[in-house]
């Protein structure tokens, strides 16, 4: 059975199809209004989130980009990112995530199943993560996130997702904070409807960015992870 987020989720979907929602976004969606620049989507200056959306030629969803400063450390911001098996307690609608191999100190392959609206088969996806350590004049490190749809065979009932690749920033700033900027396109390949997947492309990225930032402010360590490189803070910075 789903968790209670997935059945939330859900209801919000079949929301969506009330006169109220039909007025809304989905509809300016369904009418193809989003334009091909970047247009501010959630600007949550309580939270310091802001997100961005845009419908770029040739793909069948919008690309999503996301930016946030928050209080943390570039070590357990990647250390994070490293957990692989804890990503439901701050990914969206994520089941189940593992590692499945390490090529080497930057490079992951990870495979991950996701809840899916009501009715719709929940999806999966393999991963491949790719780091970029900071160095002399680069203060950022930079994960690279692709989708591998051949890596493992099909697992039904989960439809195999053709995308969820993702450039993820992290920079150190002042005063013990960080600088996170994500920008990404998702397809959750098989049927499903425009409007769907537009929801979980408009809520999705916020809602990890608010996981990410709950998790760091728990600051945990992440004991069964050990970072691949040395990563810096503003003052420390190579």
């Amino acid at each position: 059975m789903k968790h209670v987020n997935a059945a939330l989720f859900a209801m919000g979907l079949f929301a969506i199809n009330t006169p109220v929602f039909a007025a809304s976004d989905d509809i300016d969606e369904l009418q193809n209004r989003l334009s091909t620049e970047w247009q501010v989507q959630k600007n949550d200056q309580r939270h310091g989130l802001k997100t961005f959306a845009k419908q770029e030629k040739g793909k069948r969803y919008r690309s999503f980009k996301v930016e946030a400063v928050m209080d943390g450390t570039m070590e357990d911001a990647i250390k994070l990112l490293l957990d692989f098996d804890n990503y439901k307690r701050w990914s969206w609608e994520v089941i189940e995530s593992k590692l499945l191999k390490q090529v080497s100190a930057n490079e992951y392959y990870f495979y991950v199943t996701h809840n899916a609206p009501y009715g719709v088969p929940d999806r999966d996806v393999v991963l491949r993560m790719v780091l970029e350590p900071q160095a002399h004049n680069k203060p950022s490190v930079v994960v690279r996130m692709t989708a591998m749809p051949k890596y493992l065979p099909e697992k039904p009932p989960y439809v195999r997702m053709l995308a969820e690749d993702m450039i993820n920033t992290f920079t150190p700033l002042a005063d013990h904070k960080i600088s996170v900027q994500s920008e990404g396109y998702i397809d959750p390949g098989g049927d499903m409807a425009p409007w769907a997947i537009n929801f979980t492309q408009r809520n999705a990225p916020y809602a990890t960015l608010l996981g990410i930032r709950r998790m760091l402010m728990l600051n945990e360590t992440h004991p069964k992870v050990t970072l691949p490189f040395p990563v810096y803070d503003v003052d420390h910075l190579p």
